[in-house]
């Protein structure tokens, strides 16, 4: 199947017109149960990752893409944004 006949399919699925929950992962924390315990406003939690490390989405947990935060271009209050640097293939599901 060509790209065109492919989109054109997507296209005609009424399925495609259903917004989906993807959630963003920059990274895990470990904390010991006591330090949990204790965590207060302005408290830090060190993540497993570095700023400049990708972020992983997911579909519930079903690893789709990894990606780079930035900001959305021209939004004066600075909103998030992911721009994708890697993509699986969904064309058969997840």
């Amino acid at each position: 199947m060509d790209d065109a006949t492919r989109l054109d399919s997507q296209a005609s699925n009424p399925f495609s017109q259903v917004p989906i929950e993807i959630t963003i992962s920059v990274g895990k924390a470990r904390p010991l149960v006591r330090d949990l315990l204790r965590m207060k406003r302005d408290s830090i939690l060190p993540l497993d990752r570095r700023v400049e490390d990708p972020v992983e989405l997911y579909v519930g947990d079903k690893l789709i893409a990894r990606g780079e935060l930035t900001e959305m271009e021209g939004d004066p209050n600075g909103q998030l944004a992911v721009r994708l640097t890697e993509v699986i293939d969904l064309q058969n599901g997840l």
